[in-house]
């Protein structure tokens, strides 16, 4: 399974995302702003815009539970450091939970006053709409500038490659010269401040308790609760009501549960709704969040406790320390070299990646690795010589895919594949079990490499993921394999400037199998990828189609059935991808020419299948000629 990040954070369920061309809202712009008072956490009085001697002020509403507003902090520190004295700055939660806040406010270590705004005082004075978003005021508490604090997104989750416009910073430095304004409105993205009053129906049909609390137990809240990867908790009445609008959205628009597939074969890990639970939510929403009555409620829902899902595994493998993800910075993929120090071969057929810090990890791939070269990495990383203020450090070494190498002739020892990959995690999975009673073979002395992908908090984090690996008492019937089908090849690149290059992929199956999983693979400028199979004498049949990729929400997908698939079988991949600067997840502005190749920048186009030899002695492979004879170009996995 790879994911390079199937799961969010978030599985974060998030608001709808701010369009660019939509107009900024200029409300109050050039108005004295009368100010409010409100309560800091500890229940110190601070008013709203700040009183004193300041040359400005800059208020900015934030909200803990929006990764937006969350990956705003250190931009907002290092502005009010800048500053300081001359400017106030003062930070608003719309909120009605002062514990909570006084202890995020403490985890992130905000330099400046923040307070609580429960009735939403603040909120309706400003006519703020958005968390973050910020206004500066200049000495006489006129309003100068509303907005977001800079175009790091261009919408909820969704970075630019760099920042090229500092709003915030600009305005206060304006206000600070007595100049204009010059950009004295631009629209904040991140999540909505809910300041609607609801009323909602005592007979209404839909309720909490009833229909809506089912739907997010089985749902959502593997991911939504407390300490996990989603942003915010989708635990109780009232947390459902803060983000009501925004599950009546994400759900309608098929966005939440996360779940790429529009059409395929049917999968066993799939997440998607029904049309019937989707218009329950929609309804209760609509009828402004009837709570009903909690004798209808089900039974809490049984989340992980910490337990191995299997029983006590037979290998354990964790790294010797915590690895640190700092506050702020592009997301980081940390290879951990695991030995295994095994003196005979096993056979894998179940394993259980348990995160140590389930906020931060997006997602883990499972590796074996008998070339040694990712100690080598490791050893090399462990002692170059690091800054003093390097804040991303612990064990392991980075590379942006896979294991970062490639194995060579030289690499590879008689008998033995290089490397394989059985498998992952990602946010709500409790386990793997191979299907079909298969294994897969781990070669003795061996090292386990787990690939963690882990996205920033706003504040520092610290993990140490493990995984438990089963193995097979006797000798497995079948013995798990991974074929491939390949689109771009080594030279080949996509033109900057196109919308819609299309690259595609064909190979034949030499041997019959039952085929258990699929997964694409592209990178960050992929749109769209489609995989068929054609049997020798059939039609074809669509396994996955994924019209919106997106490179943070990849996985294995698992067959609910698996498939007898024979060989002189077609499978066919097709994809399309968007190198203009349409594309908000293109890293080159403008864009540049990209290749083929192993870097995160790079693309590539690749379908794999894990499946089961229906015959023992039999080693399938996926070939680019359907004659007899042919060179393989494009073979089985090493496994």
């Amino acid at each position: 399974m790879v994911r390079s990040g199937w799961y969010a954070v978030a599985l974060a369920l998030t608001a709808s995302p701010v369009l660019a061309d939509s107009p900024p809202v200029t409300d109050k712009l050039n108005t004295k702003i009368a100010a409010v008072t409100l309560a800091d956490p500890a229940g110190k009085p601070v008013a709203v815009p700040a009183a004193g001697d300041q040359k400005a002020t800059v208020v900015v509403f934030l909200s803990f539970d929006c990764p937006v507003s969350n990956g705003s902090v250190l931009t907002l520190a290092d502005l009010h450091r800048q500053h300081s004295g001359a400017v106030a700055f003062v930070g608003v939660v719309p909120s009605d939970d002062p514990a909570e806040v006084a202890k995020q406010v403490k985890a992130f270590a905000l330099p400046f006053p923040v307070v609580t705004d429960p009735k939403r005082a603040a909120a309706d004075a400003l006519k703020a709409t958005t968390t973050p978003e910020a206004f500066v005021l200049d000495h006489n508490n006129m309003l100068r500038y509303r907005g977001r604090i800079d175009n790091a997104y261009a919408a909820r989750l969704r970075k630019n490659a760099t920042v090229t416009e500092h709003n915030l910073k600009d305005a206060l430095e304006a206000v600070l010269a007595g100049k204009p304004v010059a950009v004295p409105s631009a629209k904040p993205v991140g999540c909505p401040i809910d300041t609607r009053d609801r009323k909602p129906s005592a007979t209404a049909a839909v309720t909490y308790h009833k229909d809506v609390l089912p739907i997010l137990q089985n749902h959502c809240q593997s991911c939504h609760r407390a300490g996990d990867v989603a942003p915010f908790a989708l635990s109780n009445y009232k947390q459902a009501v803060n983000w009501a609008d925004d599950i009546k959205t994400y759900t309608h628009d098929r966005k939440m549960p996360p779940w790429k597939p529009v059409a395929g074969v049917e999968f066993k890990n799939a997440r998607n709704l029904s049309e019937k639970e989707i218009a329950t939510l929609a309804a209760w929403a609509d009828a402004d969040c009837p709570e009903g009555n909690a004798v209808d409620a089900p039974p809490p829902a049984k989340l992980p406790d910490g337990g191995w899902r299997f029983g006590e595994p037979d290998l354990v493998l964790t790294p010797g320390d915590d690895f640190h993800v700092a506050a702020s910075g592009h997301d980081i993929f940390r290879c951990m070299v695991l030995p295994t120090k095994l003196t005979e071969d096993k056979y894998i057929v179940a394993y259980e990646v348990k995160p140590g810090n389930p906020r931060v990890v997006h997602h883990a791939l499972n590796y074996f690795d008998t070339t040694g070269k990712a100690r080598q990495y490791e050893a090399k990383e462990a002692t170059r010589a690091k800054k003093a203020d390097e804040l991303d450090r612990g064990p392991g070494y980075s590379a942006a895919m896979g294991l970062g190498f490639f194995p060579t002739p030289a690499d590879t020892k008689p008998g033995l594949p290089p490397i394989g990959v059985f498998g992952g995690w990602a946010p709500g999975q409790l386990g793997t079990k191979f299907p079909g009673g298969a294994g897969f073979w781990l070669p003795k002395e061996a090292d386990v490499v787990l690939q963690v992908h882990y996205h920033r908090t706003g504040k520092p984090e610290a993990d140490r993921t493990k995984i438990g690996i089963y193995f097979a008492k006797t000798p497995p019937e079948k013995k798990w394999v991974s074929v491939n089908v390949s689109g771009m090849a080594p030279f080949s690149y996509i033109p900057p400037g196109k919308e819609d290059y299309k690259v595609t992929g064909t190979a034949w199956l030499t041997a019959d199998v039952d085929l258990h999983s699929v997964m694409p693979h592209m990178h960050l400028i992929g749109r769209k990828v489609k995989i068929t199979m054609t049997p020798p004498e059939g039609k074809a049949v669509t396994l996955i189609d994924i019209q919106d990729w997106d490179y943070n929400w990849q996985e294995t997908y698992w067959l609910k059935e698996s498939i007898r698939v024979a060989a002189g079988t077609r499978f066919d991949i097709e994809a399309v991808y968007d190198n203009s600067s349409k594309n908000p997840n293109n890293p080159s502005n403008p864009p540049k020419t990209v290749w083929f190749g192993e870097e995160t920048t790079n693309e590539m186009l690749f379908g794999f299948f894990g499946a089961t030899p229906v015959s023992s002695s039999d080693r399938p492979r996926l070939i680019r000629a359907p004659v007899p004879g042919a060179t393989p170009k494009a073979t089985e996995g090493k496994n």
